[in-house]
């Protein structure tokens, strides 16, 4: 190949590698500014998922492993004899666009490890977990946010991080700053701030979006009661936005506004599905079961005088019930029918 050759040859290919550049900015730039289609079959699938966390120095603390065997998942053994914390146990849920699933159980059970695997922080370790749809999880609120920028750009960034895009984050702006009621500490670096400062801006900001599958934690702590109630107003609203929801919290009431179906969660297994008053009633004794039932009933006879139709009267999905292979049929009635045992 003669010189004048290899030198048409390089510009070739020095051009090539420019126009892939370009491309790449585009590609970018469309992430950054075009919203993302909408997910056509929004759902979460898990088949006998297990989440294990292994403790090297375990071996010989029979303390230890009696405390965490009382407050957490079971104890075991993985197949290199390695201790392990069996965090979650053979999950088996089948959850459609429409459901609102809430999670009951004792702090430790595995409610937030079971929202971290759907969220995808978590892998199973055995068995699998396939999620459909845009996920906005309502935990671990520092995620995506800079200490070393301000307010508003960390509305900007933690915005990207739910799926959003710039355009549509700054239209949330102003909107997003009268919720957080953080004023003229917008414009400062997010270090600045105290804990409670941190959760109000990212609560206004996670809340502000209309997730397809939303995963949330009431935990959340470290804001004033006053703003607590504000947020849960925004939460409820969120919800209804949502096309999927799956709510740990220890609040009946709030579990019974939100939620039409409920698992609960105990030593990382799940011990029953079902109504959320028929969960509640089994986890926590007649006098909580029937202080839900009342609330939902108050609920329902408010929709009536409103002449909304009863969200209860979706058709739930499948959760299987422990060593029932047959109650997960997604789409039955049974859940609807509230039977005991029945998929919720």
């Amino acid at each position: 190949m003669s010189h004048k050759e290899n030198r048409a040859e390089a510009a070739a290919a020095r051009a090539a590698e420019r126009a892939a550049r370009r491309a790449a900015r585009v590609s970018l730039s469309d992430r950054l500014h075009r919203p993302a289609p909408r997910t056509t079959d929004v759902s979460i699938d898990t088949y006998d998922a297990c989440v294990d966390f292994p403790i090297f120095d375990a071996r010989t603390r029979s303390l230890k492993q009696t405390f965490l065997g009382a407050a957490g998942g079971a104890i075991g053994r993985n197949s290199s004899n390695v201790v392990v914390v069996e965090a979650l146990k053979n999950i088996n849920l089948h959850l459609r666009e429409g459901d609102r699933v809430g999670l009951v159980g004792h702090n430790g059970a595995g409610k937030s490890t079971l929202l971290r695997l759907l969220s995808g922080i978590y892998e199973p370790t055995r068995g699998s977990a396939e999620v459909h749809g845009r996920v906005a999880p309502v935990f671990d609120l520092g995620i995506g946010m800079d200490p070393e920028i301000s307010g508003y750009e960390n509305i900007i960034i933690r915005g990207l991080f739910l799926g959003q895009t710039r355009q549509q984050m700054k239209e949330k702006m102003e909107e997003i700053a009268e919720f957080t009621e953080l004023g003229e500490y917008l414009d400062m670096p997010l270090r600045t701030y105290s804990s409670g400062m941190r959760i109000r801006l990212a609560l206004g900001v996670v809340t502000s979006i209309d997730p397809e599958i939303l995963l949330l934690d009431e935990g959340l702590g470290a804001v004033d009661a006053a703003f607590m109630r504000k947020a849960r107003h925004r939460l409820k609203d969120m919800v209804q936005r949502s096309g999927l929801l799956v709510f740990a919290s220890h609040s009946n009431e709030f579990l019974a506004q939100l939620c039409d179906k409920a698992i609960w969660i105990d030593h990382g297994e799940a011990v029953l599905a079902g109504s959320v008053e028929e969960v509640v009633r089994a986890y926590e004794g007649n006098e909580a079961g029937d202080h839900v039932a009342n609330i939902i009933a108050q609920m329902e006879r408010e929709d009536r005088e409103r002449g909304i139709d009863s969200r209860r009267l979706i058709v739930p999905h499948g959760i299987e019930q422990p060593g029932d292979d047959d109650s997960a049929a997604a789409g039955t009635d049974a859940g609807a029918a509230g039977e005991p045992g029945e998929g919720a």
